[in-house]
């Protein structure tokens, strides 16, 4: 048959049929796939649609003749593949039609083909003449506009805040020397600070503008410019002045806070110990209170119980010194107490011991260091006492009775820590995916000729794969933290437990997906990616830390679940657990019911892409986990196990547990965010990014799924496959995606970025 004999519905299906045949793909399901679409297909007529389902009978393929009929006819087309398209194979069918029959409209059809057999240029590029495109951007978003989507309300802080980025003395360049790189990170602090960013949290009487939400965001955007800077920044203004904010009152505010905010006064937070790490309640440093001298001894009793890795520790004059506090022969718990360091010469003061720790993995330019105190007194008036004083009597007060309730409410000060922490974090992922994926749209390497340019290594699927759904997470992950920084600073919620919970699960979840993201970029920049001045060597080992600072991620994730058991109002070595157990099943039954096996094997397009199938699968496992690990413990517990054993026997389920809460909270306040979109455009990109970030979730979670019986292995394999086809299908947009968030060009140093 001759190309007069086609009609122009028929033409487009050729150039499908040509990859389907040339490269084998038919198999039972794609046969059924390509029957439906043009069944489906009203602009055929009953014979164009019993010639086109003719070339589907494998018992009686089409002849050779036919095929080189196809071939000539697409190369005499004069038409070229342009793999940068959206459905680039349907775009190519459609050109190649309306090049011998006129302007032809876009087949949904055929997209569907292409859609449902997830056929990617990769794997038919070299049938055609392909159209280098030199432009790697789509024109079809705004990486402008999704940065103003990103920045939100806070547009005018960022964008001022990357603009006095730009000073020479925020220039990056290697630095191996810590002595020298240290100081030159103590200039970039106080350059800050004398620009208002050190004050910008605290209230407007003390310097600041109260905006705690957009220090949060000026702590990621600071991390482009290098991650020293970004820690020393924190804990300077972050914990030492947070500290004063937060656990002290007003006369601590008046005497310390404008100069902490200027940097006229260095601080360091001195929690952790050597021998105690995450168990902040178990401290041993004392701090006990002589009530003739109307002093408090500050001491520390052991080798080991020195305060261990606090930041600006050789820098600073001055230390927030978390302690036991002992009055009237009671140990009341840990408090904060300021300890004057240093004096006017920068001398240690007598009792103080500072020792430097050295060379780090990474951040270097931070100056963390060992503190012992021995017998070091302060007046009584350095007690930061919001939640517990020391009266003119010399007994000690407090509001909140209980001290457990009082130990957390003061822990609780430090959720906004964590949150810069994953911020940061997210950063730092950020920057890795914008240097690897801007490396992958002008590195070419491998085809299978050696006459034509060599493919782009974003155009193979591999490549797609291992970056796309992390860009999709960096949208997710920032959306999230947005969310929990309003929270957290919302005044009207004056309880926060419950965002410490979800900070706790969010802070580990995000952090160990940045160190893996950076990772993973480093890899897929080769070589390249290990060059210093490529920045993502500085980046693995500055954010590796991320992951057991501000709380050690293996810790916080049981805090987050056992947040979640305790929503259900129970102490789990009470009389009333078994009552505490029936309402966890009434409350959980329907959603642990047994699922209908059409559901754990339904695959169409429109179920897997649908929020409601993430929400519910998300949420399944959540509550699965919950119902499971309450119904452990009991069994531990009615066998006589006390409570604390029973929870280590359930250490890992607990973690799994806040795995999956924080992934459930992350999406959900995604979607959410998601609805207020005005722009229909950027709306749909982002609800695209949801669909990518949730189906990977699950994909990766795979085996419990499969395990519960939620999913089958069809629809497993499903889910892949649609992973696969979203990261082909936001290939054209990445670059706009990565530019959209907003890494300015004076950061943007990496060679191979550029």
């Amino acid at each position: 048959m001759t190309i007069e004999n086609y009609t122009a519905s028929v033409l487009q299906y050729i150039p499908v049929f040509y990859i389907i045949w040339s490269d084998d793909l038919l198999s039972a399901s794609e046969i059924n796939v390509a029957e439906n679409a043009i069944s489906n297909d009203s602009s055929l007529s009953s014979e164009d649609k019993k010639l086109l389902k003719s070339w589907l009978n494998v018992k009686n393929p089409p002849k050779n003749s036919v095929f080189k009929t196809w071939k000539q006819l697409i190369i005499n087309s004069g038409v070229k593949l342009v793999e940068h398209e959206t459905y680039p194979l349907t775009a190519f069918s459609e050109k190649v039609a309306t090049h011998y029959h006129g302007e032809i409209p876009f087949n949904e059809c055929i997209k569907n083909i292409e859609i449902n057999l997830g056929i990617q240029p990769n794997h038919y590029n070299h049938l055609f003449d392909v159209h280098i495109d030199v432009d790697k951007k789509s024109s079809q978003y705004s990486a402008k506009e999704i940065d103003i989507i990103l920045k939100g309300k806070h547009a005018d802080t960022i964008n001022t805040f990357r603009a006095t980025l730009n000073d020479p003395i925020f220039s990056w360049q290697v630095r191996r020397n810590k002595e020298e790189f240290r100081n030159h990170v103590l200039k970039q602090v106080e350059f800050l600070a004398e620009k208002g960013y050190g004050a910008m949290a605290y209230s407007k009487e003390y310097g600041g503008t109260n905006n705690m939400e957009g220090y949060a965001h000026i702590f990621e955007n600071m991390i482009w410019a290098d991650g020293s800077l970004t820690i020393k920044f924190g804990v300077q203004f972050g914990l030492f002045g947070g500290s004063i904010q937060k656990l002290g009152t007003k006369n601590h505010h008046e005497k310390y806070l404008t100069k902490t905010g200027k940097a006229d006064l260095l601080g360091c937070f001195a929690m952790t110990e050597t021998g105690h790490g995450s168990n902040v309640r178990g401290i041993k440093t004392t701090a006990t209170y002589n009530k003739d001298t109307e002093t408090i001894v500050i001491h520390t009793p052991g080798k080991n119980d020195n305060k261990e890795y606090i930041g600006n520790a050789i820098h600073s004059k001055m230390a927030s010194v978390f302690a036991q506090l002992i009055v009237n022969g009671k140990n009341e718990g840990v408090h904060a107490i300021l300890v004057p360091l240093r004096n006017k010469d920068h001398e240690l003061l007598p009792g103080i011991t500072v020792e430097d720790n050295g060379y780090k993995l990474g951040l270097n330019g931070v100056d963390n260091g060992k503190i012992w105190f021995n017998q070091v007194e302060v007046p009584k008036e350095n007690l930061l006492n919001k939640y517990g004083t020391i009266l003119a009597n010399g007994d000690y007060f407090s509001e909140i009775k209980n001290p457990n309730k009082r130990f957390f409410t003061m822990l609780g000060t430090l959720v906004g820590g964590r949150i810069c922490v994953a911020r940061a974090g997210l950063g730092g992922a950020k920057f890795a995916l914008t240097v690897a994926i801007k490396h992958a749209l002008k590195r070419r390497q491998f085809n299978d000729s050696v006459k034509v340019q060599e493919d782009l290594l974003m155009d193979y699927p591999s490549h797609q794969l291992r970056l796309t759904p992390l860009v999709a997470n960096a949208y997710v992950y920032h959306i999230t933290l947005d969310k929990m920084m309003a929270l957290y600073c919302d005044e009207s919620q004056p309880d926060k437990r419950k965002i410490e919970t979800q900070v706790a699960g969010l802070k580990s979840i995000i952090t160990w997906y940045a160190n893996d993201t950076i990772q993973e970029c480093r890899e897929a920049c080769g070589g390249k990616g290990y060059l210093l001045e490529n920045r993502i060597a500085d980046l693995k080992g500055d954010v590796d830390i991320f992951t057991t600072f501000e709380g050690d991620n293996n810790v916080l994730l049981q805090l987050a679940a056992k947040g979640v058991l305790s929503d259900f109002k129970a102490e789990f070595n009470s009389a009333g657990f078994s009552t505490v157990l029936k309402l966890l099943s009434s409350q959980l039954s329907d959603k642990l019911s047994t699922i209908n096996p059409l559901y754990t094997n339904k695959t169409d397009k429109d179920h897997l892409y649908n929020p409601k199938f993430h929400i519910h699968a998300l949420e399944h496992r959540t509550h699965r986990l919950t119902y499971t690990l309450a119904m452990r413990i009991r069994g531990y517990i009615k066998k006589g196990i006390p409570s604390y054993q029973a929870f280590l026997k359930v250490q890992t389920h607990l973690m799994t547990l806040g795995k999956a809460y924080s992934a459930e909270l992350a999406y959900k306040s995604f979607l959410e965010h998601t609805e207020t979109i005005t722009d229909a455009n950027h709306k749909e990109l982002f609800e695209k990014i949801g669909t990518l970030h949730a189906l990977q979730e699950i994909r990766k979670d795979a085996s419990w799924y499969l395990e519960q019986g939620y999913i089958g292995g069809t629809k497993s394999k499903a889910i892949r496959q649609r992973v696969e086809r979203l990261c082909t299908e936001l290939r054209p947009h990445l670059n706009t995606l990565i530019d959209g968030f907003g890494i300015p060009e004076h950061l943007l140093t990496a060679p191979i970025a550029n």
